[in-house]
């Protein structure tokens, strides 16, 4: 379950990687583009520029280099010509990336042009919720820590936190253990130990955490219909505490 320090320094070169392609997509307007455009882009910046392989592309039978979600969408969004992008719309890309045989998992939620301010809101809560988790990380916390501190805030603004979806432990393999809740009570579940590595992504609705899946068999949407947002890193449990392995350039460590 924990990984050497030269596996995880492999780790950090394909979280870099994968930073670069968030860097990427950041300069694409998107209003107006397909979710299988920004596929195809993203796919071919990996491949291409980065000499990179998009590590979903085939994984469970999957075709594509990311997953888009839109909107209603809370994970696992196929995308697709006929998606198109439109102002006031958010979108999560969902990218995974290996390189030297070691796999990084990020997703970002973007606003698509003139977005209102309640919708901003569900995106920032979303994303400083990632970060209450990511700071919960350290040796000799427990993982319900993580998801208490997670839920915690998402409940405190307004929102559900989704539970059928959760992070997990990343390595060789895009799934490995533990499974990480973002939700749960602390000082519970397996205690974190120097080496671990593991995504901590969750999933926010504005409404219910209700979710279901459409007939395609992977896209999740929220049951009633309002807006979901998500957000991912790759992080990694050091001696003093956590290190993010697919640190954005725009980004600063909260710890």
């Amino acid at each position: 379950m924990t990984k050497r320090p030269e596996e995880i320094a492999l780790l950090a070169e394909s979280g870099k990687l994968l930073a670069n392609v968030f860097g990427y997509l950041d300069q694409l307007s998107l209003i107006g583009m397909s979710t299988m455009q920004v596929n195809d882009l993203v796919d071919s910046f990996i491949v291409n520029e980065l000499d990179a392989r998009p590590a979903s592309k085939g994984q469970y039978g999957y075709a594509y280099a990311l997953n888009s979600s839109r909107n209603n969408v809370v994970c696992h969004g196929v995308p697709s010509t006929a998606d198109i992008l439109q102002s006031g719309d958010i979108v999560n890309f969902d990218i995974t990336l290996e390189k030297n045989g070691y796999i990084a998992d990020s997703s970002k939620t973007y606003l698509v042009g003139d977005v209102s301010p309640r919708v901003k809101q569900l995106v920032q809560v979303t994303y400083e919720a990632m970060w209450k988790g990511i700071s919960a990380v350290r040796p000799g916390a427990r993982l319900g820590d993580v998801g208490y501190a997670i839920e915690r805030h998402a409940r405190r603004n307004g929102y559900s936190v989704v539970r059928e979806y959760c992070g997990h432990g990343i390595g060789r393999e895009m799934h490995e253990d533990p499974q990480v809740l973002h939700w749960g009570k602390p000082k519970t579940g397996l205690m974190l130990r120097e080496g671990m590595v593991f995504t901590i992504e969750p999933m926010i609705n504005q409404g219910r955490s209700a979710v279901w899946t459409e007939d395609d068999g992977w896209t999740v949407v929220t049951r009633d219909g309002q807006l979901s947002a998500q957000f991912e890193h790759t992080v990694a449990v050091t001696r003093n505490g956590v290190r993010v392995l697919t640190l954005r350039p725009e980004e600063t460590m909260l710890n």
